[in-house]
């Protein structure tokens, strides 16, 4: 990812803020979500006790009417 942010100085030349483009600041967004998604998936398989199977989950919707 590349991001070209803007620095805004105080008088002395120190940083002190940071203004990147709205394309910058969506895909950056977009990262961090998908990093966030990522270490949830992460936790969920550590602490998971067992799995299904998707055929599993499947025919438990099927019979509860909520999926053809």
């Amino acid at each position: 990812m590349n991001i070209n942010p803007e620095y805004l100085v105080d008088k002395k030349g120190k940083k002190k803020s940071v203004v990147f483009s709205l394309r910058d600041y969506e895909r950056l967004m977009e990262y961090l979500e998908n990093m966030e998604d990522s270490m949830d998936l992460k936790r969920a398989k550590r602490s998971a006790k067992s799995f299904k199977s998707l055929s599993e989950i499947a025919s438990h919707f099927k019979r509860a009417g909520r999926l053809r």
